[in-house]
Parts: structure tokens; sequence; C-alpha cells
């Protein structure tokens, strides 16, 4: 058991068995599962699901929580569309203004929250909150702009990557996770960002700036919040409510996965993990007939079995 357990501490073996078993199951009960066309589907699925639930690794690494996932997506999708389809902007420049806005309020929640010493949930629910109701305010609830074409191409369950059969979001997401974990796990920002999570006055004692790791943590959240809000505009179109279901089920991968509120427990690979069995699932529970209400029971159960095998372990700075 200590050996299962060591091996598990390096790797989602135990995801990795779920996710085998819950395809195996799916495709051998519901018919076109395993299709072409099914895969592709939910390859682009789990890729937004992954996506938005990166900046929500960091921060449960860093220990903390960011609820403003949903405000920043709103806010992506919503001024992507309405600067490109309405104001005459670029595509590129729809989205760097975007990126700009969500890196400066995402900076301020880290600033604030370490300045302070408030607890991240309580700041980035109003930084969030502010995000999203500004920008509805701004286009007075007119929503008639669209999504770059780019951005539907690249969401687009049967689009190509240099001409091979792949939706350009999944290498996006795939691309993005490798160069997540070369960052965490062989960089010096990698090892002070495990440091600050597992035990910030040590940290500030080892002269790490513990400041500028909360600031860079939550700007990577929000920008990618954001970002995920582009491209679900161009996925889905733009909509006020077009965050809210990523909250929770970004919040379930990344706990799925095996990253709690420990501080300095988890990777971003286990969510990518996590992000796929959420999805597999997902589509095996509506395969079978299940209500959404069905779905978020099975989800919190998820949650409260996870949370209950990571919390029988100790946090790092006590075992150090």
């Amino acid at each position: 058991m200590t050996t299962i357990i060591s091996l598990q501490r390096r790797a989602p073996v135990f995801q990795l068995v779920a996710l085998v078993a819950l395809f195996v199951y799916g495709s051998a009960t519901i018919a076109g599962f395993s299709a072409r066309t099914s895969l592709t589907s939910m390859l682009v699925l789990a890729s937004l699901l992954g996506l938005a639930a990166l900046g929500q690794t960091l921060v449960l690494i860093l220990g903390g929580l960011d609820l403003s996932v949903p405000g920043h997506i709103v806010m992506g999708a919503i001024l992507t569309s309405q600067l490109y389809g309405t104001e005459g902007v670029s595509g590129a420049g729809a989205i760097a203004v975007v990126v700009a806005i969500a890196a400066i309020l995402g900076a301020a929640t880290g600033w604030i929250c370490h300045r302070w010493r408030i607890q991240p949930l309580v700041v980035s629910l109003g930084i969030g909150s502010m995000a999203s109701g500004a920008t509805v305010a701004w286009t007075q609830g007119k929503l008639n702009g669209q999504a770059p074409p780019f951005l539907t191409d690249l969401t687009s369950a049967s689009g190509t990557t240099f001409g091979i059969a792949v939706p350009p979001v999944v290498v996006i997401w795939g691309v993005l996770a490798i160069v997540v974990a070369v960052v965490l796990h062989r960089t010096v920002a990698g090892r002070r960002f495990f440091a600050t999570g597992a035990n910030p006055r040590a940290a500030g004692l080892a002269r790490i700036n513990t400041k500028k790791v909360w600031i860079c943590v939550f700007a990577t959240s929000a920008v990618c919040s954001a970002l995920v809000g582009a491209l679900l505009a161009g996925f889905a179109g733009a909509d006020q409510t077009l965050g809210d279901p990523y909250l929770f089920s970004a919040l379930t991968a990344v706990i799925v996965g095996g990253t709690t509120f420990m501080g300095a427990r988890g990777d971003y690979t286990h969510t990518v993990v996590g992000a796929l069995i959420l999805t597999v699932l997902t589509t095996v529970l509506v395969g079978r007939g299940l209500q959404p209400a069905d779905q978020q029971i099975i989800f919190g159960v998820l949650i409260l079995l996870v949370v209950a095998g990571y919390g029988r372990d100790r946090r790092l700075q006590d075992r150090v």
C-alpha cells in the first residue's frame, strides 16, 4: 500500500485507470461513443475545460481558490466579440486588449490577497464579478458582435492542424501542458512557486519574492480564463452565462486530477487527466440519459471521494 501511495503521488495512476475504464464502458454500452467524430468532440470539450482549469490548478497549488474564472471567461468572450464584430478592431487586437485587461485584474487580485492576507476566494469573487459586470454594462446587454473566424476554426471538431485531422485547440492544449510541466519542474521559477505553496513564511525567509509569485499566478489564471472565453466565443458564441459551468467543472477537474487545497500538492498533468475523465464521464452520463442535475450529484460525490482520500495525507510543510 505504501508503494502504491508513493507511486500515486508521482503519477495519476488511479485517474488513468478510471479514464480507461470509463472509455471502455462507454464504448461497450453507447452506440457511436468511440466513433471518430465523437472522439474529436470530446477532445475539444476536454481541451476547453483543461485550459480553463490551468489557472485554477496553479492557484490551488499556491494554497488559494480562484472564483473569478467564470467572470473572466464572460469578459473574454464578450469583449472579443464586441471589439471585433462591432468596433472594427482586428481579431489579434481584440485578443490583445482582453489579455491586457485580464492580466491587470488578475495581478490586482494577487497583490491584494498577498498585501492584506485576504482569502483569495473573497477577492477573486469580487474581481470576477467586476469583470463580467463591467463588460455587460459596456455593451448595455446588447451582444450583437461575433468572434473572429479564426477562433471558430481553432475550436472546430472537424478542424485540422498542418493537414492532420486533429482540432487545433487540442494541439494547443497538448503543447501548453508540456510547457507548463517543464516550467513547473525544470526551472527556478517552478521551484519557487512550489516552495511558496508549501510554506509561504519559509519561502519568504529563503528570499523568495512571494508577492511576485502571487501576482504572477493570479495574473496567469485570469489570462487563461479570458482566453478560454475568447475560444468559447468562437465555439458557441458570447453569452452572459457562458462561464458559469466552468467554475464547478474546472474545479472538479483539478481536484479529481489530484490537486487539493493542501498547498504545493498537485501538477497540471494531473489536471489534464482530470479534464479527460470529466469529459468522458459527462459523455457517458448524457448517453445514458441522465439529466444535468444528476450529473452534478455524481460530480459532487466524486469530489467528496477524492478529497476524502487525499485529506488523510499530511501537508507537505508538515512532512518536511
